[in-house]
């Protein structure tokens, strides 16, 4: 904004609005980045409960499943999301995951569920 202040006073008018122009598409820039910036999934087991939690853009959706009832599959492939599911419910977790690392994450899930 300096800048494009000193060329104004130097005469070159212009210079100053596109600057200011700059400045609005760069905040709306970082306003759509910080919307997704706290994105992410958290699954977590809870004593009998295996508890997912998904953030998206601000909106919060949580999942508790009895561990002995859930099923982990892949939603349709072996590359595609895990598909969390029981007691009536289903969850897709893995977005924030590499597709060639989504079964690894699958079998850790299964492991988890079938420990202690």
């Amino acid at each position: 904004m300096a800048i494009g202040l000193f060329f104004w006073l130097q005469g070159a008018s212009l210079v100053l609005v596109f600057a200011g122009l700059e400045l609005l598409l760069v905040g709306a820039a970082f306003l759509v980045y910080a919307r997704h910036a706290t994105d992410g999934e958290w699954i977590s087991l809870q004593g009998p409960h295996l508890v997912v939690e998904l953030e998206t853009a601000g909106r919060k959706e949580r999942a508790e499943f009895e561990r002995q009832w859930v099923r982990v599959e892949p939603k349709s492939g072996d590359l595609s999301l895990i598909e969390l599911s029981g007691q009536g419910r289903t969850i897709e977790v893995g977005r924030f995951v590499r597709p060639e690392l989504r079964q690894v994450l699958a079998r850790e899930i299964r492991k988890a569920l079938r420990s202690a």
